[in-house]
């Protein structure tokens, strides 16, 4: 017997998200986000989150919308530099901040979902970035210890999905997403087009259903573009 994994939209897919929980958030720039999970948080009110995603969105799209409610106590990300409200949150000391590597969030990501507790890295040694680390060394070099990420969700947008929680993504949405839908202990999927079972290609799924635990079609998704540079 399947698993009833469908639920009718963001607000349901949410509604048992504690105040402080730990969330993964896809999404690179304002490409791929969860955008109609994020509005439902925002509208719910929880509070006191821990945000991992790669950036924090801008003043008024994406994770900048629940930093204008001041929804998020932590946020862990790898660039932040198109957010006034974060900079400003971040220099008032209002939001604990912790900034890492591109390469080192999307492994610690990537690691969560395979099980493995730690990784040894070389970004970051020597720097602000391995202050209260563990290093070893092999082979003449040093790397850092970084772990696992420990989310309660992950929440993730696909191009198309079924009713299984098989997952495809479209063009540059194909970023963080897979990784953080392995990773939490709560994976929560909105899609753009949401189908029956066997009429996705099967070489062509990005995400098997095993990850996934609730799954809506989403509805009017805005895509902002975050720099649009034309030709003459």
């Amino acid at each position: 017997m399947s698993i009833n994994k469908v639920v009718a939209n963001a607000d349901e897919a949410i509604k048992d998200i504690p105040d402080g929980a730990t969330l993964m958030l896809g999404g690179f720039g304002l490409c791929g986000l969860p955008e109609n999970c994020i509005t439902a948080l925002v509208k719910k009110g929880t509070t006191n989150l821990t945000c991992i995603s790669n950036n924090a969105g801008v003043d008024d799209f994406g994770i900048g919308l629940m930093l204008h409610k001041r929804q998020l106590k932590k946020m862990i990300a790898s660039y932040v530099g198109e957010n006034a409200e974060f900079e400003r949150q971040l220099l008032s000391g209002e939001l604990e901040v912790d900034l890492i590597p591109q390469g080192t969030l999307a492994t610690r990501c990537l690691i969560a979902g395979y099980g493995i507790p730690f990784v040894p890295v070389l970004a970051g040694v020597g720097t602000e970035v391995a202050e209260g680390k563990e290093t070893v060394t092999r082979n003449g070099k040093e790397y850092l210890i970084e772990d696992a990420f420990d989310a309660d969700f992950a929440i993730v947008k696909a191009w198309k999905g079924d009713t299984m929680g098989n997952l495809i993504y479209k063009d540059t949405a194909r970023n963080f997403n897979p990784l953080m839908a392995m990773a939490g202990k709560i994976t929560i999927a909105e899609v753009e087009e949401l189908v029956q079972p066997g009429e996705l290609d099967p070489n062509m799924i990005h995400t098997p259903g095993i990850y996934v635990h609730r799954i809506f079609e989403g509805k009017d998704y805005e895509k902002r573009i975050e720099q649009r540079t034309v030709r003459k």
